[in-house]
């Protein structure tokens, strides 16, 4: 057995990306993988260099191991005194001392510009290239998949067999296309496709996949916005997503710190170019959207498969079937929400507009285009979080921040915050906040802390009415 395709067949971009890394296979097809760039942070990698360390081994690549503190840094401008939290500061310091032990030169300190989240500084350095494999401790790895690069999260004790081998010991998925038809109507965005295509998959729809993703509506997107989609493949089932690379990909790499140059550039091209599913390949599942009945949705439980059009209403446990009949009813208690509610009535606490899904600079102009002479209603607290310390510099540059502290939010240092609140950036109790995050779980964004996803104009609507919006209406209002 080979763990290649079969000779000669069509195939798609996920089989191409795994025969150029098959190191080896077993009988069973259990296959070593060649891994390209291997992204650290602080949370996952302690054990992992520990284990190192006990062991007497070095990291092979330090030159393709790229680590950043994002997880559990501040987003306060105070942090350059140091981090409270204790667990926080001993993550972060044992960072600090594996990056100088094991001699990592592509090491972004908390207090370096070009920190940030980890999903994010990758892109934007150009560590993250075509027909590359990518992995890190961190399951929202699959956004690199907006390059056409073969992205995904391992655990701790794959984060130490990488660091000491540059390998991966792995099997191969099975391939899924998911094509959007058609172009996004206006209000619509790349967060409106994710999360439409999580909700009529459902969170287990992709297990066992490799998401491609396809269609005109993909690639009239930026790469922001295929980065948005990439991002929440996880939370899809799916072991990644992919995007085939075309110009928009290739204009967005070229020039960027570590991406190829020179003859080594028009090599890489030329591979880049032959990065497309051929005609006539096979996909296991294929699920068809047509990019005009997606509408601005928002979550309305404790998962991201419950998701809604803004326009419904909150379902009733009796609306569904099996186990999800219990898991309904479980999830509207816990959100404190009640059968028949509009959508459009539920008020809300806080706003939250940045993550790996949604902290690019793109994600900061829409959200501050609604925003612009608006301010926060009444009792609302709102946080604004850049991914990176190069896209809160470029957003200064543009005087984004200056529309959102006037219209009252907070304009913070980057960092992943309340996405998943392993720093102070938290919700109280039962507090009720529009999320512009990936995750919306019990206890995501703090104890009891209540969380609706959503794009960033419409977290950025709901700021302003103080309530869950129609971004369609307000856009409405301004044209």
């Amino acid at each position: 057995m080979t763990g290649t395709t079969n000779a000669g067949a069509p195939r798609t971009l996920y089989d191409k990306i795994w025969d150029a890394h098959v190191v080896d296979v077993t009988d069973d097809g259990t296959t070593i993988l060649y891994i390209d760039r291997h992204l650290v942070h602080e949370v996952t990698s302690p054990q992992a260099f520990e284990g190192l360390r006990m062991s007497g081994r070095k990291v092979r690549r330090p030159d393709q191991t790229i680590a950043v503190p994002d997880h559990n840094v501040p987003t306060t401008p105070d942090r350059v005194n140091g981090i409270e939290n204790p667990e926080g500061r001993i993550q972060v310091a044992e960072l600090d001392k594996n990056a100088r032990e094991f001699g990592l030169p592509n090491y972004y300190s908390m207090n370096d510009i070009r920190q940030g989240i980890v999903h994010i500084v990758g892109p934007e350095q150009g560590w993250t290239l075509p027909g590359m494999t990518v992995v890190c401790g961190d399951s929202h790895t699959a956004t690199h998949g907006a390059f056409g690069a073969l992205a995904h999260g391992i655990g701790t004790s794959e984060v130490e067999h990488v660091l000491a081998t540059q390998t991966l010991i792995q099997s191969k998925s099975k391939n899924m296309k998911v094509e959007i038809t058609g172009k996004l109507r206006p209000g619509v965005t790349a967060k409106d496709i994710t999360l439409a295509v999580i909700g009529k998959t459902g969170t287990a729809g992709g297990n066992g996949h490799v998401i491609e993703y396809c269609g005109e509506a993909i690639r009239d997107l930026s790469m922001e916005g295929r980065m948005t989609v990439c991002n929440m493949a996880i939370e899809g089932g799916a072991r990644a997503g992919l995007i085939a690379p075309d110009e928009k990909t290739f204009e967005y790499v070229k020039g960027r710190p570590h991406a190829p140059k020179g003859a080594a550039w028009e090599a890489a091209l030329n591979w880049w170019k032959t990065l497309k599913t051929d005609e006539g390949a096979h996909y296991d599942k294929v699920v068809t959207i047509r990019a005009e009945e997606i509408a601005p949705v928002v979550t309305w439980g404790t998962s991201p498969e419950d998701v809604l059009p803004i326009t419904g209403t909150v379902p009733a446990p009796e609306d569904f079937s099996g186990g999800k009949v219990e898991a309904a009813r479980r999830s509207l208690d816990y959100m404190g929400l009640k059968p028949g509610t509009k959508l459009t009535d539920i008020a809300i606490d806080a706003v939250f507009i940045g993550s790996c899904t949604n902290g690019r600079i793109e994600d900061l102009r829409a959200a501050a285009s609604i925003l612009k002479g608006k301010k926060l209603a009444d009792g609302v607290r709102g946080m604004v979080v850049p991914g990176s310390g190069l896209v809160r510099a470029q957003a200064e540059e543009e005087g984004l921040d200056r529309i959102f502290t006037d219209a009252g939010f907070e304009w913070r240092m980057a960092g992943c915050s309340m996405c998943l609140g392993m720093n102070p950036d938290q919700l109280a109790p039962e507090e009720r906040c529009a999320a512009t995050s990936n995750r919306n779980f019990e206890g995501r964004q703090g104890y009891r802390g209540r969380t609706h996803l959503m794009s960033p104009v419409m977290a950025a609507a709901a700021a302003v009415a103080g309530h869950l919006v129609d971004v369609r209406e307000v856009m409405n209002e301004t044209a």
